[in-house]
This record gives structure tokens, sequence and C-alpha cells, in this order.
């Protein structure tokens, strides 16, 4: 698509902010007015329809993507959302580690135990820790505790969370991720510790470093995406 307008501003909406197209408001997919919590987030997404060059780049609106996805589902039906997120605290690959005497084990210790008990500590609960990949279900409490996590979130965090979790296969890290003094580096390699891993043993492959580095702009996108949308 041709880039169809030239001047991109921010403007009061009601409850909230909207980006403008040469003074047209937006819609979401759904149809829906696009106004999400506050002026930060609207200027980001703003800043995005901006950056477009002549011809429009639909992969660059990683913001407006998940305003849209707040506004259009996740607001209509948050229960059905968290349902979709909190399996991810089942199989989390946190909990999941190598044999005790192996090498990898050692270094999942190193950089996994410190996130899974920091969870533990906030929460006041207990994951359980499984060897190899057979699963093992976690308690109910913890995954009572997840689901208030998740219900206290709003709809633009739900929208972040999905993302940062889906990317990384962990609730624990997708919820760490949203954290205000979140060390997006340090959680993004502990999600990507077993590709390092192989990479280490075996060499880097080009394609898959490309990839990751996609990977880890949308996690990144979707942690600030979240902090932005805080009143």
């Amino acid at each position: 698509m041709k880039r169809f307008y030239k001047a991109v501003t921010v403007e009061a909406a009601d409850g909230g902010f909207g980006v403008r197209l040469d003074g047209r408001a937006i819609k979401t997919v759904g149809g829906r007015p696009q106004v999400v919590p506050t002026q930060a987030l609207a200027e980001a997404m703003a800043a995005e329809w901006a950056r477009q060059s002549e011809e429009i780049d639909p992969a660059l609106f990683l913001f407006r993507d998940m305003a849209d996805y707040a506004i259009d589902v996740v607001a209509g039906g948050p229960a059905q959302v968290i349902a979709e997120i909190l399996p991810y605290a089942e199989t989390d690959t946190l909990c999941y580690r190598a044999e005790p005497d192996e090498a990898f084990a050692a270094r999942q210790r190193m950089m996994w135990e410190p996130l899974l008990a920091s969870a533990e500590a906030r929460l006041g609960v207990q994951f359980v820790r499984v060897t190899g990949i057979i699963h093992k279900p976690q308690p109910v409490e913890t995954l009572a505790a997840l689901r208030d996590e998740l219900e206290a979130l709003d709809a633009f965090q739900l929208a972040a969370l999905r993302n940062t979790t889906s990317l990384t296969a962990s609730l624990v890290i997708g919820l760490a991720a949203l954290r205000p003094d979140a060390d997006l580096d340090a959680l993004w390699d502990a999600a990507n510790l077993e590709e390092d891993w192989q990479a280490e043993l075996w060499g880097k492959d080009a394609e898959a470093m490309e990839r990751r580095e996609k990977r880890a702009g949308a996690f990144a996108a979707a942690a600030r995406f979240a902090g932005l949308a805080i009143k």
C-alpha cells in the first residue's frame, strides 16, 4: 500500500489519546475508535506511522497491532484471553530441566532459578521443577495465584503479556518483562538459553540468528508497550 498521508499527530480523544493522519482519526481492525490510555503510547504509535516510507510496511506496526488487539479482543473478553495465556504456566520453559549431572543443567540453574525463585517469593507460591520432558502439573494454588495476577492487568497489559509470554514460552518471563525494572536482555537470554547452548556447541546459524533478532525486537516492543500504557 502506498503512503496516503503526510502529517501524523496525536490528539486527546474520549477516554484517552489517538493518532491522527492528516487530521483524521484511526479506527482499529474491528472498526472501533483507536483510543489508547496514555499520550506516551499514542506518540509511540504515531512514530510507527511517521517512519513509514512511500510503501507502507505492515510489519512495522507492532504497537498499532497490540493496541488493536487490546481494544478489539481483550477489552471485550479478558477471561478468554487469560484462559489462553494461563496454560503457559503448566509448561513453563523455566520449570523443565536437563538431568542434574549434565553441564546444561548447571547453566539452567544459574540463569533460570533466580527468575523462578523471584516469582515464587512475589506470589507466595511454589513451582514444580521437572527433570526431562515428561509433563507434571503445577500446584492448583500456583495456578490460582497466577490467574489472580492476570485478572489484575488491564486490556493493554494483557495484550502485551500475550506477546511476551508466547515469544518466550514462559509465563514467568512474560510477567517479569512487564515490570518497570525488568532487564529485558537478561530475560530474553534466559528464554533462549537452550538455543544459545546449542549454538555454543555446534556454531551459530545466520538464519536462526536473524529470526532470533526479529523475535527479540517484538519481545522488547511488547514490554515497552505495556509500560507506555500505564497511566
